[in-house]
Parts: structure tokens; sequence; C-alpha cells
């Protein structure tokens, strides 16, 4: 069975548009201005269409995809620019995810917490 997951923003180069879900509108604005510019330039530089979303567990995703018949459509550029983005980016997601767990799942935030100090100690 397919996780769900929850879009939390996207564009695409075939629409020359940008979509941020309103549900998440209590993000902070340079936040969302991040986004908007993460979104759109990926998609400027290989094409096809990008989005950020949620899994179930607050885990944030980074996804892209093309049509078919999109011959222009960078499959090996995407795939890299997908791990650069993760790599360079990675204290906003880490926030993200921190952010839905809080606001979305309702989770205690002390709990959190002590997952991080468990996990830091682990590392």
């Amino acid at each position: 069975m397919k996780e769900k997951k929850i879009v939390l923003c996207g564009a695409s180069a075939y629409e020359k548009k940008y979509y941020f879900n309103e549900q998440f509108n209590s993000i902070p604005e340079s936040v969302k201005e991040e986004l908007h510019i993460i979104c759109v330039l990926f998609t400027e530089e290989v094409g096809g269409v990008f989005t950020i979303a949620f899994e179930e567990d607050g885990n944030v995703i980074l996804e892209t995809e093309a049509e078919e018949s999109d011959i222009y459509y960078d499959e090996v550029g995407s795939g890299l620019l997908v791990g650069e983005v993760r790599r360079n980016r990675q204290e906003l997601f880490e926030s993200l995810q921190l952010y839905y767990r809080i606001y979305i799942l309702k989770e205690d935030l002390t709990n959190i917490l002590k997952e991080d100090s468990i996990n830091d100690s682990c590392d």
C-alpha cells in the first residue's frame, strides 16, 4: 500500500506555475519565499514537475517527474539536483519536519527533543 503524503509546495515547468498548500500558511514568509525559489529554480534547470511533500510521519520528501513525451527533461540531472538541494537545505527540511510534527501531528515537543538527544548520543 502506498504511503500517504501531503504536498507542501511545487512547481511545474509545463505550466510555469508555483503551488503552495494553504494548509501550511502559518509557515513564516521567509521560509515560504525560500521554498518558492527552490521549486522554481529546480524546474527551470531540469524541467518537469518538482514537489516538496510531507510523509505521514513528517519526513520531508523531494520528488520530480516528467511527462513521458518530454524529451528535454534531464532525468540524471534531476536526480543529482535533488541530492544537492537536500544537502544544501538540510536545516530547512529538518525545521519543516519539526514544524509538521508539532503543528500538524500535534506531537509533544519534549518527546521530540528527547528523541533528538538520544539520536545525537548514538551518532
